[in-house]
C-alpha cells in the first residue's frame, strides 16, 4: 500500500479504480469536489489477487500498471492544489478489496467510476454493491463525453493503459 502524508481539512475523498483505467473525467469532478471542501483526495488502486496466490503475494504487473495511474491522478491534483494520499489495495475481488480497505480507513465521501459500456472497471454487480453497503455518502458517475478539464485528461492520456 502507497502511503503518503495527507494536508489539509482532514476530510477525505476516496476514488477508487480498477483495472487499469481511471476516467479522465470522474477524476476531474472527484478534483473538484476535493478542492471545494478543502479534502484530501484518496485514489485507492484494487489489485485483484487471483486464488492461486497468497492475498497478500506481490502481484507485480499490476503495480506496474497501477503506479504510473496513481501518479498522473497525484499530478493532476497536486497541479489543481488538490493534496493527495495514494493507495494500492488488494482482494480476491474489487469489492473485497474495499471492504478491506474501509475496515480500516475512513473516508468522507466516495466518488466511484462507473466504465460506459464493456470497459474495464467496476462491474454493475460492484457498483450496486458499492451504493447498498459503502460506509460514507457516495458518487457513481459515469461520464457521457470527454471532460474539460484538460489537465486531468492530459496527465491521464499520458499514463499506460
Amino acid at each position: 500500500m502507497i502511503r503518503r502524508k495527507p494536508n489539509g481539512s482532514g476530510k477525505r475523498i476516496l476514488v477508487p479504480f480498477t483495472r487499469g483505467r481511471l476516467d479522465p473525467a470522474v477524476l476531474a469532478a472527484a478534483i473538484r469536489i476535493a478542492r471545494a471542501e478543502e479534502a484530501t483526495l484518496v485514489p485507492a488502486y484494487l489489485v485483484v489477487t487471483p486464488a492461486e496466490f497468497a492475498l497478500e503475494a506481490p502481484m507485480h504487473q499490476q503495480v506496474e500498471l497501477a503506479m504510473p495511474l496513481l501518479e498522473a491522478v497525484e499530478h493532476a491534483a497536486l497541479k489543481a492544489g488538490v493534496p493527495v494520499d495514494a493507495r494500492i489495495e488488494s482482494g480476491r475481488t474489487p469489492v473485497h478489496a474495499l471492504q478491506r480497505l474501509w475496515a480500516t480507513e475512513h473516508f468522507d465521501r466516495i466518488v466511484v467510476p462507473a466504465p460506459p459500456g464493456r470497459e474495464p472497471g467496476f462491474t454493475p454487480k460492484d457498483l450496486l454493491w458499492i451504493l447498498t453497503h459503502a460506509p460514507s455518502e457516495t458518487v457513481i458517475l459515469r461520464p457521457e463525453g470527454e471532460t474539460d478539464d484538460a489537465q486531468a485528461t492530459s496527465a491521464l492520456a499520458a499514463a499506460p493503459a
